[in-house]
């Protein structure tokens, strides 16, 4: 059981404390998930890669079938799946105003508080919350950290369930020293392992410090302050608070072994081979000899007066039902994610037929957007920002139809929002050619007005 952050109180010694969390972490569910769903992320299913095709010998023992093709295929819809889900709500960025309200040379203020790589750094927690279920962002200064549930134990709270306390750890591989940061809201510690035992290597050290350079160019600290809460904040993928490698594995598993299988079957059928009959007296050797000259000549010598006789034979792959049982299971794992699969959707669909297309995906967006902007809230307010993000969706969409809609609604609408509606220009796009527009009336107007001054003076 992950300890709580009662459990972290009520601890004699912080540091075993530390180093027996990181390892009661990892026996946990939340980490073995999140671990497999990082080799099935790289396109490394452990249920096929550990398949090893085996048979049983005459003691009816189970052996390891060495004579058979052993191909091992791992499919990429786990990352491609997610890929879509996160990238369809983040893949634009996060922005805190409207981009098409926005007035020319306005600046997203709020967006520029989170730092200037906010929006890279979204899409990697984005990504990991989903395949993980979970992802931690800490709030450094000015700028936004990312932390997996890989690396990270959460020490929350017995009685209302939040976050208190953390502890991050990593370790390049089993023969380097483990080091781990103790996060709470009054400050940070670290610690390392030294010959082979986890020890702090510094004091609690506030979030916030401010520095200024002496008269000898020595940078001397002249502040320390920490936040009004843990710096830390958890944000989760979906409200099943899971991975989505959870019911997906078994659909994923039977893909991969079906492809697979399906690959060894045509590497252990030959296209063509031969029932020779009545040549018992014929070695290995012979029949070798034999089966060169029928591929070389195409023709060979038999007996047939004392009954010899050469058959040939072909064998062919059940080709039809593996791959409608392939196409329905993809299909399936497609339905059950609530992704898009962009095959489903014809040259010149109409945009009602795209639109339900895109209701699952929809809907599956707007539950991840939810705590997207629940913990991107909960950074702002550590810096005393009260704002919320606007989420962008890339979809593709039946352009051509939007544009004759447009036509024949335009003598009800103004330029500006016909020119907004159009879905081949960026808000960008829209807003320049809004200005230009404008230049161009006022440069009309001004002429317009001299004439009928200089036409106001002649008379």
């Amino acid at each position: 059981m992950i300890p709580t952050y009662q459990d972290f109180l009520e601890a004699d010694d912080v540091t075993k404390f530390v180093e027996s969390a990181i390892g009661t972490y990892k026996l946990s569910k939340t980490y073995k998930t999140a671990k497999l769903a990082d080799e099935y992320d790289a396109q490394r299913n452990p249920t096929v890669t550990k398949t090893i095709r085996t048979l049983f010998d005459v003691q009816g023992a189970k052996v390891t079938d060495r004579t058979v093709s052993n191909h091992r295929i791992a499919s990429n819809l786990f990352n491609r799946l997610n890929t879509q889900r996160c990238m369809y709500s983040l893949g634009n960025g996060v922005s805190f105003i409207d981009p098409y309200e926005a007035r020319d040379g306005e600046t997203d203020t709020t967006k520029e508080a989170l730092g200037q790589h906010f929006d890279h750094i979204i899409k990697e927690a984005g990504y990991h919350a989903l395949i993980h279920g979970v992802v931690y962002l800490l709030w450094d200064v000015n700028e936004v950290y990312e932390f997996k549930a890989t690396e990270v134990v959460p020490l929350d709270d017995e009685v209302d369930g939040s976050l208190r306390a953390c502890i991050r750890f990593w370790q390049l591989d089993s023969s380097k020293p483990l080091n781990a940061v103790l996060y709470e809201a009054d400050g940070y510690t670290t610690y390392q392992t030294v010959s082979g035992k986890l020890q702090q290597v510094s004091e609690k050290s506030p979030y916030a410090i401010t520095y200024q350079y002496t008269n000898v160019d020595e940078m001397v600290p002249t502040s320390e302050d920490n936040y009004n809460a843990l710096p830390v904040v958890r944000m989760y993928g979906s409200r099943l608070k899971q991975s989505t490698l959870v019911g997906m594995q078994e659909a994923i598993d039977a893909y991969d072994l079906i492809l697979s299988g399906f690959a060894n079957d045509l590497s252990d059928c030959a296209q063509i081979y031969w029932i020779v009959e009545n040549y018992g007296g014929m070695t290995d050797d012979d029949l070798k000899q034999f089966l060169d000259r029928l591929k070389l000549n195409h023709i060979a010598n038999a007996d047939t007066q004392a009954g010899g006789k050469v058959t040939p034979y072909t064998q062919e792959i059940p080709y039809q039902a593996r791959k409608a049982f392939l196409d329905d299971l993809k299909a399936r794992i497609y339905e059950d994610f609530g992704a898009l699969d962009v095959h489903v959707i014809s040259a010149g669909a109409t945009n009602d037929h795209i639109d339900a297309a895109y209701q699952p995906l929809d809907e599956n967006a707007a539950d991840f957007e939810h705590w997207v902007s629940d913990a991107i809230v909960q950074l702002l307010a550590l810096q005393g920002i009260d704002d919320s993000p606007v989420f962008k969706r890339q979809r593709i969409s039946n352009q051509k139809e939007q544009v004759e809609m447009l036509v024949q609604e335009a003598a009800w609408l103004d330029q500006n929002t016909i020119l907004r509606k159009l879905p081949n220009l960026t808000p960008d796009e829209v807003n320049a050619v809004i200005t230009a527009n404008e230049d161009e009336d006022m440069d009309r107007f001004s002429v317009g007005s001299e004439a009928k001054s200089e036409e106001g003076g002649a008379i």
